[in-house]
């Protein structure tokens, strides 16, 4: 009943989004998972010192990287920040779901592996977990298995991740599925990996 409620809510929410892609996201909320995702981190060090923050730097690869801001979470960013270089594409350019229209803020670090801690952006405080939904609807946490030019030893050694990351991670992922754009997208990437499981 809570699946076919949620999913009915859903449709609504995508109905009055679609026409432009607004984040039901508040900044206030952003910032309260920000705060919430400061308090923990993946292992009990800082893990870049396990691989030379290949993450930040794209290990030997030379390739600069550079991520996207999830709807609503440029509204904490400063863009005259002088550490991250901003550009705006249009989302139907890019393996976004239909539901994303309009502008997408992908922004790169100018500096790594050095950064305002502090201000970095979501992606940064939650790798190496990803958001998967099940074909039950159920929220999970996995690790991520993009294909990227480099390896995280998290992800290639199995190093168990601190429970209370675990945990913080799983939070706010649940509140920010509650965005239907947000939701598209973990769906959209979650029938990805089952594909590739299957492949």
């Amino acid at each position: 009943m809570v699946k076919i409620l949620l999913r009915f809510l859903h449709i609504i929410y995508i109905t009055v989004i679609i026409i432009s892609m607004k984040s039901i996201i508040k900044k206030r909320t952003w910032k309260a998972i920000y705060r919430l995702l400061d308090r923990v981190s993946p292992i009990e060090r800082d893990c870049g010192l396990l691989c030379g923050a290949v993450c930040c730097t794209c290990g030997e690869s030379g390739d600069e990287l550079g991520i996207y801001l999830y709807p609503g979470e440029h509204k904490i960013h400063n863009k005259k920040d002088d550490w991250l270089e901003w550009t705006v594409e249009a989302a139907e350019d890019y393996d976004f779901p239909d539901s994303w229209t309009g502008p997408v803020y992908f922004v790169k670090c100018k500096t790594p592996p050095v950064c305002p801690r502090k201000k970095r952006p979501f992606q940064c405080r939650t790798y190496p977990l990803a958001p998967y939904i099940s074909e039950d609807g159920i929220l999970e946490m996995v690790y991520n298995d993009e294909q990227l030019p480099y390896s995280c030893p998290l992800i290639d050694r199995e190093i168990p991740l601190n429970d209370d990351f675990v945990k913080a991670t799983y939070t706010v992922w649940s509140h920010l599925i509650r965005d239907p754009l947000i939701y598209d997208l973990v769906e959209m990437d979650s029938r990805a990996r089952d594909e590739e499981d299957t492949d």
